[in-house]
């Protein structure tokens, strides 16, 4: 699970980026904050910060829905590109500890999740703050200079195109204030994954992530538990930490273990009026595409201002946590298998690809495997319950082993089934479903 939450929340307009867009002129967040709150000059976004009280939330109410969502770890946005820390903090004021809902949010969570069985990890988006508030100093606005280190909208720079490398490069004094930030997570709430937007892998970044590896890394060791690092792009050296994909996955199966990160509402990480929801069946496909190419699902939610998670999102998580309570053998600690799958349906390789649903067909199989048994997932079941699984035919060069057993996960029915030269065929009678269904098939 993921959770973007913070001043964001309390506008719930479009998105999370509404800090930045506010200041565009001409922009519809710009538009909407005239008319909502008034001037730039008068109400500005640090204006948000008394507004934003978390009044109704529970860590453990959270820890019993991601739980029953069946999530393993737990990943709340630690800072997002507003600059506004969801922890106590000792390098700047403007933290929930000591103002909004003076409370150390990030510490309750950690607290709960970990009381819940739940890995605790964080993520930092610090690194886009350096030019997020920038276009504020365009026009009559509460961003205004002189802005000084410690200020909540320093130091507002020039934007840079977001993927130019050595553009609007952030200087010492930034970098080492990041670094320290960075630190600070470490130190105070020992994260087990720590999570790193994109714009760190800009040149003036590099030697500072190796700083921070180092620090982790180091750190974690000496304390005694995992710790993996989660970046996107080239931010680090291929194996010293986990690639992540946002909002997309591979097309092939890698060598490498990997992760996507997505959201429930297709349109925007935070919670928003607008936000259009993913069903809890394309969820799944993805999860277990996912899992069958050596990678894991980081799946976001976005609560409301006063703490409590929409029933649209909560409806999702509780459909998806119901497929893994009886398929879950098939996703949890297993590994890939020689191919990840079979059919028709081809996978858009990159980020920002799942705008739209992927439309599977019954030939479009997925495997795992794990011990003596080989999982089978049918993302798209037929309607006449017959499965034909080509990949396992007489004579495949994938497959030779020898089939000991086959059963349904979730169903009493014990289905029929043959191998041919053209592929395993199983018949079912009784087996219907609208999500996913798995075949377990025990090997000898």
């Amino acid at each position: 699970m993921f959770i973007h939450w913070g001043l964001y929340s309390i506008q719930a307009h479009y998105s999370e980026w509404y800090s930045r867009n506010m200041y565009i002129q001409g922009s519809d967040e710009y538009n909407y904050h005239l008319a909502t709150y008034g001037e730039h000059k008068n109400f500005g976004y640090k204006d948000f910060i008394p507004m934003f009280k978390a009044e109704y939330f529970d860590a453990d109410e959270w820890a019993v829905l991601f739980k029953q969502a069946g999530a393993r770890y737990v990943m709340p946005v630690a800072e997002h590109h507003d600059g506004f820390q969801m922890y106590r903090s000792s390098v700047s004021h403007y933290n929930t500890y000591e103002m909004g809902p003076k409370r150390d949010l990030l510490g309750e969570m950690k607290a709960s999740f970990e009381n819940n069985g739940l890995i605790f990890c964080t993520s930092s988006h610090r690194a886009e703050h350096w030019f997020f508030m920038s276009h504020g100093k365009q026009f009559d606005s509460d961003v205004k200079e002189p802005l000084e280190c410690g200020d909540f909208y320093w130091p507002a720079m020039p934007e840079p195109g977001h993927h130019d490398l050595f553009g609007s490069p952030p200087d010492q004094q930034y970098l080492e204030d990041w670094l320290v930030r960075c630190c600070e997570l470490v130190d105070n709430y020992q994260p087990r994954v720590f999570y790193f937007d994109w714009w760190i892998q800009t040149a003036a970044f590099k030697p500072y992530l190796k700083k921070f590896a180092a620090y982790y890394y180091n750190k974690a060791a000496e304390l005694g538990y995992p710790a993996a690092i989660n970046y996107k792009h080239d931010a680090f050296m291929l194996g010293t930490a986990v690639p992540d994909v946002e909002r997309g996955q591979f097309a092939e199966m890698k060598p490498y273990f990997w992760q996507t990160d997505t959201a429930i509402a297709r349109n925007s990480w935070s919670h928003s009026v607008n936000n259009v929801y993913k069903p809890a069946v394309e969820i799944i496909r993805d999860l277990i595409d996912i899992v069958s190419k050596n990678g894991n699902l980081l799946l976001n939610v976005g609560p409301k201002a006063d703490g409590t998670i929409s029933d649209e999102d909560r409806h999702v998580l509780l459909q998806i946590g119901d497929w893994l309570k009886v398929n879950g053998e098939a996703i949890y600690d297993t590994s890939p298998w020689r191919i990840f799958g079979e059919g028709p349906t081809k996978i858009e390789e990159g980020q920002f690809t799942d705008g739209k649903e992927k439309v599977f067909t019954s030939e479009d199989i997925r495997f795992t495997v794990k011990g003596s048994c080989l999982y089978a997932a049918v993302l798209l079941f037929p309607d006449n319950g017959i499965v034909q699984i080509r990949s396992l035919k007489e004579g495949s060069i994938h497959f030779h082993s020898i089939i000991k057993d086959l059963t349904v996960l979730g169903f009493d029915e014990k289905p029929a089934w043959e191998r041919t030269g053209e592929a395993l065929r199983i018949k079912t009678s009784s087996v219907r479903s609208p999500h996913p269904v798995v075949f377990r098939i025990e090997i000898d």
